[in-house]
């Protein structure tokens, strides 16, 4: 609630001094100028009740006055009302699910790393439709571009390495994310593309899908994990158990960097797991949706309420003062 002139409350002063005025004069007119030996013998007398009555006239008075004030200070209830429009973004994560995916120099390896990076950059958007799209040697659409991030983080959570035969087909990968993109109407189509290795599969190259990205006014950022050299990858031996074994990195980090280039994105190499989490925290805050926010305020006035009530209050006040209490002093 709010008043639209405030400046009205500092009347509720004169109360306080209409209040005492009143208990002066009761008290003042309660000390006896003739002296008798005892009154009890009049108290159960009927109609002694009436004297008591001045009370409650006096109260009702004070009230009309109190509400009168909080009228005239306007009390309003303001109603707003918030109107949001958000163009939302096209998003397709494009992720790559080849066996090399278990090295662990991001922990507790890249899979794992990826997985969940993705998952808290899905939770970071409210407005994009977000797709994702897995390949090996062969790729595969996992869930179109869907509001529903609920289903989206329940099927990122049911990947499994090994199902999609072993390769790394990247360019597969981005024209299957394009043919999700393509009929969309988006002001913006974004393609968020992470891989470990080099294009060893597919019948499209990875330069040629990009190409055919920018025709359909699509972007595509690029990300290589991985460290620089070797990297630990755990192998499971029939007789000592598991173990580790270090293999060669080798990103070609040319060809994604043409890629992101050529749709106007951008290469990002992320060596560890802390990298990784800034590389999409950064592709967030590249790719914002424009929200438009309109707000309207409108005010109901409740001053009426109040004016009742001191009217109410007033009329009682005066009609007790005209009937029971005609010709009783308040003494």
């Amino acid at each position: 609630m709010e008043f639209a002139n405030p400046q009205w409350f500092w009347a509720l002063l004169i109360l306080p001094v209409i209040v005492g005025l009143y208990l002066y004069r009761y008290f003042a007119h309660k000390q006896a100028t003739l002296s008798f030996s005892s009154l009890e013998l009049l108290e159960d007398l009927p109609g002694n009740w009436k004297s008591h009555l001045h009370w409650v006239q006096a109260l009702f008075l004070w009230a009309g006055i109190g509400f009168l004030i909080i009228a005239l200070a306007r009390p309003q209830e303001r109603l707003t009302t918030v109107e949001r429009n958000a163009e939302g973004i096209d998003i397709v994560l494009v992720l790559d699910m080849s066996t090399s995916m278990r090295a662990e120099d991001l922990k507790p390896n890249r899979f794992e790393a990826a997985r969940n990076v993705a998952k808290s950059f899905v939770d970071k958007r409210n407005s994009d439709r977000i797709g994702l799209v897995t390949f090996a040697m062969k790729s595969f659409t996992v869930v179109p571009p869907t509001l529903d991030y609920r289903l989206l983080k329940s099927l990122l959570d049911d990947l499994e390495m090994g199902v999609i035969e072993d390769g790394t087909a990247i360019g597969m990968g981005i024209a299957t994310a394009i043919n999700r993109l393509k009929e969309s109407e988006a002001e913006s189509k974004i393609i968020i593309l992470l891989t470990d290795g080099q294009n060893n599969a597919g019948e499209i190259d990875p330069v040629t899908a990009a190409d055919l990205a920018v025709t359909y006014g699509i972007k595509i950022y690029t990300i290589g994990a991985g460290t620089r050299g070797t990297a630990p990858y755990p192998i499971q031996d029939p007789i000592f158990g598991r173990r580790y074994q270090n293999i060669q990195v080798n990103i070609d980090e040319d060809m994604l960097t043409q890629v992101a280039n050529l749709t106007d994105g951008k290469y990002f190499r992320a060596t560890d797991s802390e990298q990784l989490e800034n590389i999409y925290a950064e592709i967030d805050e590249l790719e914002k949706s424009e929200v438009e926010e309109l707000i309207y305020t409108d005010y109901e006035d409740l001053y009426a309420l109040y004016l009742g009530l001191s009217l109410g209050f007033l009329f009682l006040s005066f009609l007790l003062s005209k009937t029971i209490l005609n010709g009783i002093e308040s003494s």
